[in-house]
């Protein structure tokens, strides 16, 4: 039979082949590497027989298709070891994941991450056996015999569309539920490492039981495997949930509630240095300063659709005098509002009306994650309002003010999704397709590569969503651009044209940093709380020798002081030495000892803490030198 490869060309093959002697056709390197296949674009494994004409593509482990079906069959295995562990465990999914894999499970008793080690040893002595991976198509009847003893597994098996067969997984003594594929057997399964144990509710439910979630990773060899362990353990040393503790920025406490930080004052200090420079750069690009209340009418949350939409998210409503109010999930309402407070004119178009607004979104307790996820936070929130004709000027205005400010903050590698309509949305077909065609043409003005993120936009429209990647590679979604027709037809919002007529706004809703809190973390962990001189909260501390030399130290002090620095003294009778450590604890951008030398010359001796000691530098110089570095942001 002939079979057809990437490239075009055809082999032949004998009938009832499978794609692993697809693989070995084209060559043995190759059938050493292959992982899985494609054939006519569905993945599948290596013993799949092919059919006359079918088309063939080759997964090997170098692929992210192929990482995926790596840690896909590692939790199987993973599930394979619990089960002879812990006898009467209970399955539930094991998918692969960003950065590895998981498996929820019930457990017949708890257990902790001490225990790990003993599930490991039984996984590599499964992967050692090497025992292939079985895929069998069966009836519910058999499937539901084989799965007797898994309610779990038996519930999804229920759910299965009529028309698909359910599709059953074996191992040596392993059986499970899943669509594949998988590894052609254990033994290819080389490196990999349980990382964690933590709780899940089945299916993300929080009304269903909880189960024992553990998390690992696996990678096609021992070295990448390190490599990733390294990283993993610099982002625990940069987490800045300890860091927060450590520089004393922000701590949640739980009688305050869950998901709801106190800043500290030197964290209060870094936001409102980011609040000044986001204010002032906003001013400059031409946008205007509005301010909301924190609570509103449900009848204005219904109007926008949120109450339909977005109900499970927001917060139960609050009686007042009769009229049941609730804290805002969002800022857009209140702006449309202003909007509507007075006749516009198309020749004040664009309006462009941004606040740091504060809301309230009701997270489940089990996703809640320091600054990262949090109930209440603060969004760098702006909506405009155009004509139709202003539309992809104004997007890239957006896009090109985005750029500015991730790079003045030290990012400047980005993914970049347009996320197009979801299952769940309003608005007609013709709104949707010039919304997402207007986003598409400024994305093309502003050179920006992007991918499609099928059906994740918004319920009124579509977005741009911009991740940044930090210093350690990750992403983090920040940025988000979105086009609405819908909330302007909403609430009936107008303009007077040139016609004398009324016409319809479009609104573009945006976050530039995305939430304060969010973004904050994200900054502490991409500078691992090292931050740039004009976020410092403290960007340098005067350290005299002796106290005969306070008195130049506070001169010295008031001296950068006079350059808007913020400086500190450390009054302590500690030595020069352990005050140097001290600050360096604190990751303070500056250090400057004052001793006799120092004060008879008129210089500090100046250690920072990217270079360590710089040696002696007159004092006027100094404080010009740090001046214009928090001037120019470097």
């Amino acid at each position: 039979m002939q079979i057809r490869l990437p490239d075009g060309s055809q082999i032949e093959l004998s009938g009832g082949a499978t794609a692993l002697e697809a693989a070995a056709k084209i060559g043995s390197r190759l059938a050493k590497a292959a992982l899985a296949a494609t054939v006519n674009g569905q993945p599948v494994d290596l013993s799949r027989p092919l059919q006359e004409g079918d088309s063939i593509g080759i997964i090997t482990e170098d692929s992210p298709e192929g990482l995926e079906i790596l840690r896909h069959s590692a939790a199987h295995v993973l599930a394979d070891a619990v089960l002879r562990l812990f006898p009467g465990a209970k399955l539930g999914i094991g998918p692969a994941i960003a950065d590895g894999f998981y498996y929820d499970f019930q457990l017949p008793e708890a257990i902790g991450d001490a225990d790990l080690a003993r599930i490991e040893d039984k996984m590599r002595e499964i992967a050692a056996a090497a025992s292939p991976f079985f895929r069998r198509e069966t009836g519910r009847a058999e499937a539901a015999e084989l799965l007797a003893r898994q309610p779990f597994k038996l519930e999804l098996l229920r759910e299965l569309p009529p028309d698909e067969p359910a599709i059953i997984y074996a191992n040596d003594e392993f059986t499970d539920l899943c669509r594949g594929p998988h590894l052609p057997d254990t033994g290819r399964l080389k490196a990999f490492k349980l990382l964690s144990v933590a709780g899940a509710y089945w299916r993300g439910d929080e009304k269903n039981e909880m189960l024992t979630r553990i998390y690992g990773t696996a990678f096609p060899s021992q070295k990448q495997l390190d490599e990733h362990l390294e990283i993993l353990k610099e982002a625990e040393r940069r987490d800045h949930r300890l860091l927060g503790r450590q520089l004393d920025l922000f701590h949640i406490d739980e009688e305050v509630g869950a998901g709801l930080p106190l800043w500290h004052p030197r964290g209060a200090l870094v936001r409102k240095v980011i609040e000044d420079f986001w204010r002032d750069a906003h001013l400059a690009n031409g946008y205007d300063m509005v301010m909301i209340p924190h609570i509103a009418s449900v009848d204005l949350w219904k109007t926008s659709g949120h109450w339909d939409f977005y109900r499970e998210n927001m917060y139960s409503p609050m009686d007042i005098e009769g009229q049941e109010y609730i804290v805002k999930p969002m800022n857009c309402p209140g702006h449309i509002k202003i909007y509507k407070n007075r006749t516009r004119s198309y020749r004040e178009l664009p309006i462009r009306w941004a606040e740091l607004g504060t809301v309230y979104r009701y997270e489940r307790s089990g996703v809640l994650h320091g600054l990262l996820r949090v109930r209440g936070f603060t969004q760098d929130d702006a909506h405009l309002f155009c004509r139709e004709d202003q539309l992809e000027d104004e997007i890239v205005g957006v896009i090109n003010f985005v750029l500015f400010m991730l790079r003045t903050f030290g990012f400047d590698e980005y993914e970049v999704y347009l996320s197009t309509r979801p299952e769940k949305s309003v608005g007609s077909d013709e709104h949707w397709e010039r919304a997402t065609a207007a986003l598409e043409k400024a994305l093309g003005k502003a050179g920006l590569k992007y991918e499609i993120d099928p059906g994740e936009g918004v319920f009124y429209g579509p977005k741009i969503d911009m991740k940044i990647r930090d210093a350690l590679g990750r992403a983090w979604q920040c940025t988000t651009i979105q086009v609405d027709f819908n909330l302007p037809e909403r609430f009936d919002v107008t303009y007077v044209g040139e016609d004398n007529q009324e016409h319809r706004p479009i609104m573009i809703h945006r976050a530039l940093l995305g939430s304060l809190e969010r973004f904050i973390g994200c900054l502490i962990e991409h500078y691992a709380g090292a931050f740039p001189l004009w976020l410092a909260p403290v960007q340098a501390v005067l350290l005299p020798v002796a106290d005969r030399h306070l008195d130049y130290a506070e001169q010295a002090a008031a001296r950068l002081t006079r350059e808007k620095l913020r400086v500190e003294i450390d009054y302590s009778k500690e030595s020069v030495a352990k005050k140097i450590r001290n600050a360096e604890v604190d990751k303070v951008p500056y250090m400057l000892v004052v001793g006799d030398r120092e004060e008879d010359a008129g210089t500090v001796s100046v250690r920072t803490y990217a270079e360590g000691d710089l040696g002696a530098q007159p004092l006027e110089e100094l404080a010009a030198e740090m001046a214009r570095q928090v001037e120019e942001k470097e």
